[in-house]
């Protein structure tokens, strides 16, 4: 039985395909039975398309909290503030009132690709590389807005402003359309000067925009406050506090994790992958093909991440008709590393790091009549750990400096095979975190230091479950397969 110590804090983590809300006590404990999950969906099709309503995000998000108000019971009155994080590279175009002339576009909707290709003609793209601290990309607004101003003119000009989703929430919970955004989420957006830290004004200057129809910017730990009567009758108990801005779900899993300085990195795999590190200082030089977003002031999270992850997993499933990865561990765990012969390249939903094609897709090479749909499995799920790899290549200064790496998601936490699959490739030992709810408990982190209850961002560090050690032998042969995966995607998208 946990003896749960007041203050509490709300924590709200707008994912992907749903939004979680729950509490958290001073010590960053889950409150069990104090939480709320509620599902939503983006429109996806062939040609790149991944978008969704608005407001269906926005009553996503109002069903998850009205839930956990409701069980919070008496505690509700010790709830101190109520923190934020949100999917990262989300825009949607709102009117001078604040209402939605668009959906909300998020990072995975590939159709700019064209005018991302225009843009880096364009450009001096090392030099915006450097201020912005990320690629020209279908995941970020220069393309899109582009791409809006293209295809949809109309609509275009009656856009007042270019706002991510959580900030559209909050203008219309606070009845405002000035509300700020924090630097964190507006890094995602590939606008922002990180050096500066405010808009890239000769990047706006060439899409035709300016600092106007941009949220204006504030560090995470700023607040929003005195929500309109409606919501300050529906949630009275929030009527008088605190609201913290969002910040990227990346951030918050790296928080929620414990890897809060150089020494530890965050090995994430949900629906996509990442790896990422969080530097305390000024803002650190990008290695190609990776990305730097700012947390806050005075942090940034570098790393680079991955359009593949889990979803890899289920599209083998699905596909293939397999059952489980939880079910099918032990069957994985017989077969001999890489000994299938198939190449894969693992872009079913496009590229990010390292390469950043706006044209890649997903790749099976090898198949025989032979080959066995668990095979295929086994290769895609290799494919995945040589990009992180590859990213580790890059992000990480040798081998052998005292990294922990600690890896979180629900797609390679179940999966032991996967797990030891990725220490055997990075060749370094993974951490597997112990922590029910890595990315809301980096935003109740967040929310505690803010108002003062922690003073770092690791008062009460994060806990460790186990710790898969590399096999050497394993470490050559995936030393090779990496090489024929660099050979293929050298053949293929250059």
């Amino acid at each position: 039985m946990i003896n749960y110590e007041s203050p509490f804090v709300l924590a709200v983590d707008i994912g992907s395909s749903s939004v979680k809300a729950g509490l958290f006590d001073s010590h960053a404990r889950s409150v069990t039975g104090v939480e709320a999950a509620v599902a939503h969906a983006q429109t996806v099709a062939s040609d790149g398309t991944s978008e969704e309503d608005a407001d269906q995000i926005l009553r996503a998000v109002e069903s998850a909290i009205d839930t956990v108000l409701a069980k919070a019971g008496e505690i509700v009155s010790d709830i101190i503030g109520v923190g934020f994080d949100c999917m990262s590279s989300t825009v949607l175009g709102v009117d001078k009132n604040g209402d939605a002339l668009t959906p909300v576009y998020t990072y995975a909707d590939t159709r700019s690709a064209p005018d991302v290709d225009r843009l880096r003609t364009e450009l001096n793209v090392p030099i915006i590389y450097d201020r912005t601290g990320v690629m020209q990309h279908t995941s970020y607004l220069p393309g899109r807005i582009r791409w809006l101003k293209r295809t949809q003119p109309d609509i275009a000009s009656q856009i007042d402003k270019y706002v991510d989703v959580s900030t559209y929430i909050f203008s219309k919970w606070f009845g405002r359309t000035d509300v700020k955004a924090s630097y964190c989420v507006s890094s995602w957006s590939g606008l922002l000067n990180r050096h500066d830290l405010e808009w890239d004004h000769l990047l706006l200057d060439r899409l035709g925009i300016n600092a106007e129809n941009l949220p204006e910017l504030a560090p995470w730990n700023d607040a929003e406050t005195d929500l309109t009567p409606e919501f300050a009758l529906r949630w009275p108990a929030l009527a008088e506090l605190p609201f913290l801005l969002a910040v990227g779900d990346g951030a918050a899993v790296n928080v929620g994790t414990g890897c809060v300085d150089e020494t530890k990195v965050a090995l994430t795999v949900g629906t996509t992958g990442a790896m990422r590190v969080l530097n305390e200082g000024p803002a650190p030089d990008v290695p190609t093909g990776l990305w730097a977003y700012r947390l806050g002031a005075d942090r940034t999270l570098l790393g680079g991440s991955f359009s593949e992850g889990g979803n890899v997993v289920q599209w083998a499933l699905d596909n293939l008709r397999l059952p489980s990865i939880e079910i099918l561990n032990d069957e994985l765990e017989k077969l001999e590393p890489a000994a299938h012969g198939i190449n894969v390249l693992p872009f079913i939903a496009g590229e990010r790091a390292t390469g950043w094609s706006t044209s890649a897709t997903g790749v099976l090479d090898g198949i025989k009549v032979s080959t066995t749909p668990i095979e295929i499995l086994q290769a895609m799920l290799e494919s995945v750990a040589y990009r992180f790899a590859m990213v580790g290549d890059l992000l990480l200064p040798g081998l052998n400096s005292g990294y922990q790496m600690i890896a979180s998601g629900g797609a390679i936490q179940n999966s032991p095979w996967w797990l030891q699959t990725m220490a055997d490739v990075l060749g370094l030992s993974v951490s597997v975190s112990a922590e029910q709810q890595d990315t809301s408990r980096g935003t109740a982190v967040l929310a505690l230091n803010a108002l003062g209850i922690w003073d770092s961002l690791d008062t009460y560090p994060a806990q460790i479950a186990e710790t898969y050690e590399p096999n050497i032998a394993s470490a050559g042969i995936y030393e090779d397969a990496r090489y024929r995966q660099s050979e293929l995607y050298s053949k293929l998208l250059g």
